[in-house]
């Protein structure tokens, strides 16, 4: 890759990283529903205008919205909101790589080979040390939730393998669409208009400034810039850096919002981020259909459809 290209990457991964902290903010500013409402209305608004009609059957469109949108960013901003630290989320959520390879392997006949599976147990030998810690120090139902949320991203990466987009970032602005409307309804039912009506009213420079950062930031130009990448280069180039989104997530939340990194988190960082390399890079047992390559960025390689010499990119943060 050229260096040019490997800054764009590792400024998207940072990106990434650090929307887990902003959104660790934006919750001290919105109710977590309507704080994701939000987050794909703006990114939706005014983009949906420019980009043309989507490349992809609708059913695609409003089966990733809802995966990705509702469930996925729904159970995470409602995992964060409960106590789940945000540099612990930016690494839990890497686990979405092995729900991923699990998936395709039921829907897709992807049979994963034994590289991939150690990956796997690797991974989740991670998100156990992980349980552990937070159980010591947090609300094991905040940990639980944010592990759902990685389950529908899996489950929005194979839909997404599915869709095979050929425009990424037309693809995931439409996607943006969906969530919107559902999201509003959650949290009208669940958190109350009046709760709604108070922190749009409160709305002040930070908040606006939260709302760009996620919308436009990680999403758009996250998504795009990912996209671009994956067109250009092979996607066993442009993967492992998604590796680094917990890396700079931890660090942001670290230094930002003063989480401490205990023994036992930083052992399950290795366990995990070792453990999604393994299960991301290797190559799928032979099986009906092109080799796939799991990766694991927040919904931009979710959204980001690559092909270079036969290897297609799958599946973020984003930021999340």
């Amino acid at each position: 890759m050229r260096p040019a290209h490997i800054a764009l990457a590792v400024l998207v991964t940072a990106l990434w990283g650090v929307n887990f902290v902003v959104i660790e903010i934006g919750l001290g500013h919105f109710p977590p529903l309507l704080f994701s409402a939000l987050r794909f209305l703006v990114a939706a608004l005014p983009a949906v205008f420019f980009v043309g009609r989507p490349k992809v059957a609708w059913k695609w469109v409003i089966g990733v919205g809802l995966a990705l949108g509702v469930a996925k960013f729904g159970l995470l901003f409602v995992g964060m909101n409960q106590g789940m630290p945000a540099g612990l989320s930016s690494l839990v959520l890497q686990i979405q790589a092995v729900f991923t390879a699990l998936f395709a392997a039921v829907a897709l006949g992807e049979r994963p080979g034994r590289t991939r599976l150690l990956g796997m147990g690797v991974a989740l030998a991670g998100i156990a040390v992980a349980a552990v810690d937070e159980g010591t120090s947090g609300p094991l139902a905040a940990f639980a939730l944010v592990i759902a949320a990685a389950v529908f991203w899996g489950v929005s990466n194979v839909l997404t393998r599915k869709a095979s987009p050929p425009d990424s970032l037309n693809f995931m602005v439409w996607v943006s669409t969906v969530p919107v409307l559902p999201l509003l309804g959650l949290s009208l039912l669940f958190e109350g208009p009046s709760a709604d009506l108070a922190a749009l009213r409160a709305l002040d420079g930070t908040g606006a400034a939260i709302i760009l950062y996620v919308a436009w930031g990680t999403t758009v130009f996250g998504f795009g810039v990912w996209g671009f990448l994956l067109r250009r280069y092979p996607a066993s180039s442009v993967a492992p850096f998604s590796l680094l989104v917990p890396v700079f997530g931890m660090s942001a939340a670290a230094l930002v919002l003063g989480e401490s990194l205990s023994p036992l988190r930083w052992c399950a960082a290795v366990l995990l981020v070792g453990g999604v390399a393994l299960a991301s890079l290797a190559r799928s047992a032979p099986a009906a259909g092109p080799a796939t390559v799991l990766t694991g960025p927040p919904p931009s390689v979710a959204a980001s459809r690559g092909t270079r010499g036969g290897t297609r990119a799958d599946s973020s943060r984003q930021d999340a």
